[in-house]
């Protein structure tokens, strides 16, 4: 399994597989985790380690950081509704 963790284009397939995933199933879960494998294929491309145990820690911490900042962009969108503070019958 180390010798597979080792390759780039595994990381790449593994961020098109959670890609289409996310695309699937409800929620905005799995894109955390593509991202923090499509960062894996360019940190293994240019810099691969060889501990499969720094390997998947490295990964779960890209992950980590992807999710939150996906989450802190999508919470500060709007929803376009429009908050109604005044009733009409108030009079």
């Amino acid at each position: 399994m180390a010798g597979w963790l080792a390759l780039w284009w595994v990381w790449l397939c593994a961020a098109l597989a959670l890609g289409v995933v996310e695309l699937v199933l409800p929620g905005s879960i799995f894109l955390g985790f593509a991202l923090g494998a499509l960062a894996m294929a360019l940190i293994v491309a240019f810099w691969a380690p060889v501990n499969v145990a720094l390997l998947l820690a490295l990964f779960a911490v890209l992950s980590l950081i992807a999710w939150v900042v996906l989450r802190v962009l999508f919470k500060r969108q709007s929803s376009g509704a429009r908050i109604v503070t005044r009733d009409i019958n108030d009079g």
